[in-house]
């Protein structure tokens, strides 16, 4: 298995082309270890963002023109539909026994 850049998401992704009860359980354990690190990250991320959505936030309060607002808000709803994914690959908690991992995109 291998774990690539998600650019939209900012965190490595599993991806695999062979089913996850094809690994060995010693790899299955080894993918495990590195997904439990990636997944602990998810929360720091997670905070980074909301941080962006209150700078912007910030700047609509304050923002006067319609069309500038707009693109604010579309900013706003981008970043909340990220945390949004972030929180579905951070409640992902696989196990050995777990035939789902990695999850479909």
């Amino acid at each position: 298995m291998q774990f690539f850049l998600n650019q939209r998401l900012g965190i490595l992704l599993p991806h695999s082309n062979k089913k996850w009860s094809d690994y060995p359980v010693t790899e299955q354990e080894q993918i495990l270890e590195r997904w439990e690190r990636i997944r602990g990250s998810i929360p720091d991320r997670i905070q980074a963002l909301e941080k962006e959505i209150n700078i912007l936030q910030s700047r609509l309060e304050e923002e006067e023109e319609f069309l500038s607002s707009c693109r604010i808000n579309e900013e706003i709803s981008e970043i909340a539909s990220i945390i949004n994914d972030l929180w579905i690959w951070f409640r992902t908690s696989p196990s050995i026994e777990n035939p789902s991992f990695p999850p479909s995109d």
